[in-house]
């Protein structure tokens, strides 16, 4: 059966350290797989604007022996008089996997149902698990593991980013504390989801909205944009409402010594982050972002290896 990748729960953890230890060794050898060669074609689909996805992507495609085919959605029929499952069908007749940067969960649902090659999450309003994949290879290049480790996500705790590393970070064991305030948390289902996988890895989920109690002592400090592409008109309010949660030297002064700094990018410097922590000693975003290459290829290559057995 055919696996995709639509949220970060649909690796067990024995699959995401597996992947994670193929992007290891592909970082160290970049050109050494060549599961593309031919060249076969990957589809890589764009609703929404992007820097490191495109890059990050039409790069590792190529670095793997095949030819990314980028296409717009404005410049396609896709959204238009196509549905995703129509589209899909037309498209797993001529490429070896498809790349979709969507807003609705439920698009990418519908382009993986009954799809013959591997459909990739590269951004939804729900999650963004390509993007965990590569800061779970960040994290555990510059502290060594990743399970029991304690990571915060501070901001909007309902956005793609927070609510997948309650999923990727519970599936890697680790303790996970989302900081939000009440109005913006995480859906309840994904809380309950991450839950119950936290409880078989030794991980942990715990929601706050106090930003220095959540960020006391731990390993890791994410945030993300708080106006993420749609949002622009609440950018006003959300700006008011998420002030406390800005991450300067004080709040990171409160993690513990050796913690690092981790964000997705682009960064609205001033508003999420200030200057001197994402440009910080404890700042990795630089490897944080190269690292999206590293990790999109080994998926790329588990899932093509899987979707020829």
């Amino acid at each position: 059966m055919t696996r995709h990748f639509l949220r970060d729960d649909d690796l067990s953890p024995a699959e995401q350290s597996e992947i994670l230890a193929l992007a290891d060794t592909l970082k160290k050898d970049r050109f050494g797989h060549k599961p593309l060669a031919g060249p076969k074609t990957v589809a890589v689909i764009f609703d929404k604007s992007s820097t490191r996805t495109r890059v990050s992507f039409a790069v590792g495609i190529a670095d793997l022996g095949g030819v990314p085919l980028i296409i717009s959605t404005a410049s396609s029929q896709l959204g238009g008089k196509e549905t995703a499952s129509d589209t899909a069908r037309v498209l797993e007749r001529q490429v070896a996997a498809i790349v979709w940067r969507t807003y609705g969960q439920a698009g990418l649902e519908e382009m993986a149902h009954g799809t013959r090659v591997p459909v990739i999450n590269a951004l939804s309003d729900d999650f963004h698990p390509c993007q965990l994949l590569a800061d779970l290879l960040t994290i555990r290049e510059h502290r060594g593991r990743l399970a029991g480790l304690t990571v915060t996500f501070l901001g909007d705790g309902g956005n793609n980013m927070a609510q997948s590393y309650l999923l990727a970070g519970a599936t890697a064991g680790m303790h996970v504390r989302i900081a939000s305030p009440n109005e913006y948390g995480p859906s309840p289902r994904v809380v309950a989801d991450a839950t119950a996988i936290a409880a078989q890895t030794g991980g942990s989920i715990t929601l706050f909205t106090d930003p220095g109690e959540a960020v006391k002592g731990v390993d890791v400090v994410v945030t993300d944009t708080w106006v993420s592409m749609g949002m622009e008109a609440e950018k006003a309010e959300r700006v008011a409402r998420f002030g406390a949660y800005r991450v300067d030297q004080s709040l990171m002064s409160l993690a513990a010594p050796d913690a690092i700094f981790l964000h997705c990018l682009p960064a609205d410097r001033g508003f999420e982050v200030q200057a001197d922590v994402i440009d910080g000693a404890q700042s990795v975003i630089w490897d944080q972002a190269e690292n999206r290459l590293h990790a999109q290829k080994a998926l790329m290559l588990w899932l093509l290896e899987r979707a020829e057995d």
